[in-house]
Formats: structure tokens, sequence, C-alpha cells
């Protein structure tokens, strides 16, 4: 089994909180709770602002409850992507020092995958982010990007160097790249 470590160092030397993305559970509540979880004291324009900022705003507003639409146990009323920005706007509020996405994009499409990413992408600035995934479109994002085989680093550096060197990774990528289901199956992305 392959194993892919990546990290995107951004700050060192912070402790605060971790945030999951997106194991986090959503209450059958509405959607202002769910996202006002991230900090219970949050006026109601900074739940607004978190939803911006995550890309889900607009498609809040468009439900006939808005923010008081409730979203059902562990979100049922929600697609899979509205889930997964509604998680992130939360960690938004939250402002961890740390961030853990755990799958953050996975079984999603491409559509809806490039919105949650470029999210994610904005929730990382000025943190330390790790990311955990089976898809390599965040890693050429990252940049350090650790390849394990069998527990044993096989290839480290940046995305570009990695393809470079057409080792582990660049098959790896080409196979993602290529629609190849080879063996994408037992490649394992962890940070």
């Amino acid at each position: 089994m392959i194993e892919i470590m990546w990290f995107v160092l951004l700050q060192e030397n912070q402790v605060k909180l971790t945030e999951l993305i997106p194991l986090q559970v959503l209450f059958n509540d509405t959607i202002k709770h769910n996202i006002q979880y991230g900090r219970l004291s949050a006026t109601d324009e900074e739940v607004y602002d978190a939803a911006r900022r995550a890309s889900i705003h607009d498609t809040i507003m468009n439900f006939p409850d808005k923010y008081d639409t409730v979203v059902g146990e562990r979100g049922l009323k929600l697609s899979g992507g509205e889930k997964q920005r509604v998680s992130i706007a939360r960690v938004f509020l939250k402002e961890p020092s740390i961030l853990l996405c755990d799958e953050a994009t996975s079984a999603l499409d491409s559509t809806t995958e490039a919105s949650i990413l470029n999210s994610l992408m904005s929730l990382s600035v000025d943190r330390t982010s790790i990311f955990i995934a089976h898809r390599l479109t965040i890693a050429m994002q990252c940049d350090e990007i650790i390849v394990l085989e069998n527990g044993t680093v096989v290839e480290q550096g940046p995305h570009d160097f990695l393809l470079s060197k057409g080792g582990r990774y660049a098959e790896l990528w080409s196979q993602q790249n290529n629609s190849e289901a080879s063996d994408a199956s037992d490649v394992s992305l962890e940070v």
C-alpha cells in the first residue's frame, strides 16, 4: 500500500484548536446554529461572513427559510458539498491555528470540489494546515509532500519537483489525471 503524506506549513509553533473537515457533525438544527457552533458568541453578521467565505451564503439565501433552514439529522437535507461548506464556515468562525482536513473533497463532483478547494485554500492562510485525502488535487498546492511506501519515505518535496523525478508520486499523478483506475484505490493519502 502506498501512503502519501503532505503538509502545508504556513506558520510554526502554533497551538490552539484542530478542526476536522468533513467529519464534523451537523446537528438537526438550523444552518445558522450549525455554523455558529464554531463560536457560540458569534453575531449573525459574523455567521453570514463565515458563510460567504466558505462559498455557501448564496446557496443558503436560495433556501425558503434561508439561515433558519433545518438541516436534518447529520445534515441529511443538504448535499455533500453543502454539508462540507457549512462545516468550513464553522471553521472560519472558530479560527483554529491548526487545521486538519480529512477527505475534505471526497465523493464530490469536479465543480463542487473546485469550490471547496478554493474555500480551503482561503481558510489555510496564516495557519498550519494538514490535508488527508485520496485525491492529489490538493497536493499540488501544498508546500511539502512526503511519499511513504510500506512505512518508508520514498520521495519528498514540492509537487513540481516530485513530478520531474518521474517516481511513484508522478506515477500516481499520471494515473489520477488520466482517469485510470489501475491501483488508485490502493493509494492512501495521510498527513
